[in-house]
This record gives structure tokens, sequence and C-alpha cells, in this order.
């Protein structure tokens, strides 16, 4: 019993994970945030394309 917690005692003061565990959770929080605001710029591009096409289409007819 004494072995097992000395080995968790261990991992617990272990803390060379530690650093690779934040940089994982902010690039998260950054590939979220990317996605979260791609939704308004697609709708925005999106909104260009269709004046640009409404425009040319003006000229065409």
């Amino acid at each position: 019993m004494k072995r097992l917690v000395r080995v968790f005692t261990l991992f617990h003061k272990d803390e060379c994970g530690q650093g690779l565990v934040e940089y994982l959770l902010i690039i998260a929080f950054v590939a979220f945030a990317v996605t979260a605001g791609l939704h308004s710029i697609a709708n925005g591009v999106n909104s260009a394309f269709t004046a640009v096409g409404t425009v040319i289409g003006d000229y065409i007819t």
C-alpha cells in the first residue's frame, strides 16, 4: 500500500506534461474561435459574391 501511495505522490509532483496540456488547451480554444468566426466571414463573402453576380447579371441582360 505504501508503494502505491508513493507512486501516486510521484505522479502528483511530476509536472513535465503540464506545459503540453496548456498548449493543447490554447490551440483548442483558438481553433474553436476561428471556427466560430468563419461563419460570419463566410456570410460576408457570400453577400459580396451575390452582389457582384447581380451587377454582372444586370450588364449581361
